[in-house]
């Protein structure tokens, strides 16, 4: 893949690119980067544009830290700065296939732009709203990140400075049904990624979802805004709490399919093969 670095707005961001054909761009959630597509982007790239990029503060995209709720690290901000992303690389409409906080981001895209958003693959993730609504049972002592990183700055920054390596083993080890399948390349990849700015991003990125993408979320519901284009949703077999989530997401979409992946919530990594094929599969249709 090429790398190319585009200045939007007061972030720089870092974007991988490869093969030739319609657009996608690829976003990764937390804790990771755009390298966790390594193993899907290849079969992509022999018919689609490929680009996948480090999302806002992650990786090496650089931004500033985020205000006391998150300001600059909404999802709709953070959407804004995808879409000139693309439009500087020459693509102005396009498909995105994105994981996690990467999906969060996505979805927002596709509800405030259905112009720009062609196609929407969502992986591992329900509606900000709908999450939210459902943290206070039993599966919601995985959801950890969402209240500890929301904790007024600098306390969570701290949290994850003191020990990086501790909290990407405990995410990749409870989260994924096979932790093996993010191997140890890949955590020192994430690992060196983690610095003092980004560790204040992730935090702004959560704060963000506290505090202000639920009242976006509201908004959509309130108004019957739905996606417009075609959206896929797939989750990890082994993520039990997410089995509703084709439910779920059918009250957000006018067309919608939803299949599950082997694996826990890092498909890109747990099931790559699979989830390439599902994905050239739902862009070719």
């Amino acid at each position: 893949m090429d790398y190319v670095r585009v200045a939007v707005g007061d972030a720089d961001y870092l974007a991988a690119i490869a093969g030739s054909g319609p657009p996608v761009l690829l976003l990764h959630g937390f804790p990771q980067t755009h390298y966790c597509w390594r193993g899907v982007a290849p079969a992509l790239a022999e018919r689609y544009t490929v680009v996948a990029a480090d999302i806002r503060g992650y990786g090496e995209t650089t931004a500033p830290a985020g205000g006391p709720h998150g300001e600059g690290y909404t999802k709709r901000e953070m959407g804004n700065d995808l879409f000139e992303l693309m439009a500087a690389l020459g693509h102005p409409r396009f498909a995105i296939g994105a994981h996690d906080r990467g999906a969060r981001a996505a979805y927002r895209m596709a509800l405030d732009r259905p112009d720009r958003v062609d196609r929407l693959a969502l992986l591992n993730v329900l509606p900000t709203i709908d999450q939210f609504d459902r943290m206070g049972a039993g599966p919601s002592l995985g959801y950890w990140p969402w209240f500890l990183f929301a904790q007024p700055a600098p306390f969570p920054e701290r949290l994850i400075a003191a020990a990086p390596e501790h909290i990407l083993g405990f995410a990749f080890d409870s989260w994924a049904e096979r932790p093996e399948a993010i191997d140890g390349a890949a955590r020192a990849a994430y690992l060196a990624a983690i610095d003092e700015g980004t560790a204040a991003s992730m935090c702004a990125d959560y704060r963000a979802s506290f505090w202000l993408d639920q009242a976006d979320d509201a908004a959509d519901r309130r108004a019957g805004r739905r996606i417009e284009c075609p959206l896929l949703v797939l989750t990890g077999a082994a993520e039990t709490q997410l089995a509703d989530a084709g439910e779920v997401w059918g009250a957000w979409a006018h067309e919608m399919r939803a299949a599950t992946m082997p694996g826990g919530h890092f498909i890109p990594e747990e099931a790559a093969g699979a989830l390439a094929a599902a994905l050239l599969d739902f862009l070719g249709t």
